[in-house]
């Protein structure tokens, strides 16, 4: 069993906690957070605020909340975004684009939903269980919709 201490890591000189170590964790940066680099974790990532910049890859969900902005090439199992991403993404998953969310790259993704509002701006990649995949871009804002299975 990890102690308190081992179950900790620190980001952006305070604590957040990490999990158990079976990939469980989740790591979240604030308002006053920010990353410059690569980061790859076993668990969920989440900006809540602050900034991100570099590369992102995430055993489980990533999501950028209304506040964050994120600079960097992002891979995770879903992603949702509803602040700022400028960067390629792959959702191995679902990407999920919320009203006021807005993606500036190429995207790769098995499942796709844009909320009115969002904006997608970029190539689009559907990925399907099988492997194969088809493309598209996209500029500018888009309506509600989805595609993809759900």
């Amino acid at each position: 069993m990890q102690t308190e201490s081992e179950m900790r890591e620190e980001v952006g000189g305070r604590y957040r906690h990490r999990g158990n170590g079976h990939g469980s964790g989740s790591i979240t940066f604030g308002p006053r957070d920010s990353l410059v680099g690569k980061l790859t974790y076993d668990g969920e990532v989440k900006v809540a605020g602050g900034n991100v910049e570099g590369e992102v890859k995430a055993s489980g969900d990533v999501s950028v909340d209304d506040g964050g902005t994120v600079k960097a090439n992002v891979e995770g199992n879903n992603v949702s975004v509803r602040g700022t991403l400028t960067g390629n993404v792959t959702a191995k998953g679902k990407l999920s684009l919320a009203g006021g969310g807005t993606v500036h790259g190429d995207v790769k993704v098995a499942r796709l939903s844009v909320e009115d509002g969002a904006t997608l701006n970029g190539n689009v990649s559907m990925m399907s269980s099988g492997g194969g995949s088809s493309s598209g871009s996209g500029s500018g804002s888009s309506g509600k919709g989805s595609s993809g299975t759900e």
